[in-house]
């Protein structure tokens, strides 16, 4: 059934719910944020948001909108991982973490190993690194790797776009020529794919890395893998988008949806005091929120190891692991059922925030 404290100490989970329905519904502005959920936790989330007139955020809406941003006033050229793997001969990785994002990538993208189908097939795949963290440096035999810091990974692409282009650049003839050896890497490719999380990079640097991709293929073929961020951003993402046209950062204040990445950020209503009653969900590892306003009403929902001191906590499972979940698989580009590992009685996201929407009276449609 699992558990719920307020303040620190027990209490039953009906109450914890009535009370959760309580905060809710006597706030004026209402935020549902974190939404670190699996799809039917994101959907009854939103649900949750609509009928309060409140506003949705993801904990990891800063990378999943600088992905969005770029392929909104730019385009994005991107594949699924399986692709990437049996048909790329050059893989170039962009930035740091990225084993760290996607733990699974060096042995899903298959990097030591060459392509399966394609023009390529059967010969040795190069594999290119910009910018990567010391400890990732080695992790691939062979790969050419080229030290950069986050501050430079625009600046690079932008080089390597203007030497693709026959444009000068100002630097000297050394790094002139192993530039314009790397170019010739990628032109020569028949396939080629660039990998990246934007949790690393900003707008800026996936911008201009989508626009070398674009200006590769008018004489080649290349793509992209972009890794998905954090607290099942993508499934939530993907809710959001059918169900209100909008990613999060989108508020129902004024009865329709309205998205605003900077007025609906999470914090900023919190620290702006617009928001007076907050609904926390990080059910896949129970990461805080980022703010610390003491006297903000506030209900967590997370797994029992990250229950906090101040407020209302309410248990729930974790996605994929103590119960079955649909979750965008960064693996298969798709929708897909995890089934639990280690199954509990705690429940999910969508049965607590279901018993909270129970307890909210019709009358909180302000």
């Amino acid at each position: 059934m699992g558990t719920a404290t307020l303040d620190g100490k027990a209490i039953a989970l009906d109450d914890a719910y009535r009370h959760a329905a309580r905060i809710l519904n006597e706030a004026t502005f209402p935020l549902i944020a974190g939404l670190g959920a699996d799809v039917a936790g994101a959907r009854a989330a939103i649900l949750l948001a609509e009928r309060l007139k409140g506003a949705f955020d993801h904990l990891a809406s800063r990378e999943t909108l600088a992905d969005l941003d770029v392929k909104r006033s730019f385009g994005m050229f991107t594949t699924t991982a399986n692709e990437a793997r049996i048909r790329s001969d050059c893989v170039v990785l962009i930035g740091p973490g990225l084993t760290q994002a996607w733990p699974g990538m060096l042995e899903r993208l298959a990097l030591d190993q060459p392509p399966r189908r394609g023009a390529q097939a059967q010969q040795p795949r190069k594999v290119i690194w910009l910018g990567p963290t010391e400890g990732e440096a080695n992790a691939i035999p062979g790969a050419k790797v080229i030290p950069a810091s986050l501050q430079q990974l625009s600046g690079v692409l932008a080089a390597w776009r203007a030497r693709f282009g026959g444009r000068p650049v100002a630097l000297d003839a050394e790094k002139v020529s192993l530039i314009d050896g790397l170019v010739e890497t990628l032109r020569s490719a028949r396939f080629g794919v660039f990998v990246w999380s934007a949790s690393t990079l900003d707008p800026l640097a996936i911008e201009m890395m989508q626009g070398l991709v674009i200006d590769l293929n008018a004489t080649t073929r290349f793509t992209g893998v972009h890794i998905g961020a954090r607290g099942g951003a993508s499934g939530v993402t993907q809710a959001a988008g059918w169900m209100t046209g909008f990613p999060p950062r989108t508020s129902f204040g004024r009865g329709y949806p309205e998205h605003d990445p900077w007025r609906f950020e999470a914090s900023r209503l919190v620290d702006s005091g617009e928001a007076d009653a907050a609904l926390w969900i990080s059910a896949f590892d129970g990461e805080k929120p980022a703010w610390s306003r003491a006297d903000l009403p506030l209900i967590t929902l997370a797994p029992a190891h990250a229950a906090p001191s101040r407020g209302l906590f309410i248990e729930v499972g974790q996605p994929g692991v103590t119960h079955d979940s649909v979750l965008m698989s960064q693996e298969t580009g798709g929708m897909t059922l995890f089934r639990a590992g280690a199954p509990t009685d705690a429940p999910s996201v969508a049965q607590a925030i279901g018993a909270i929407l129970a307890e909210v009276a019709e009358g909180a449609w302000r």
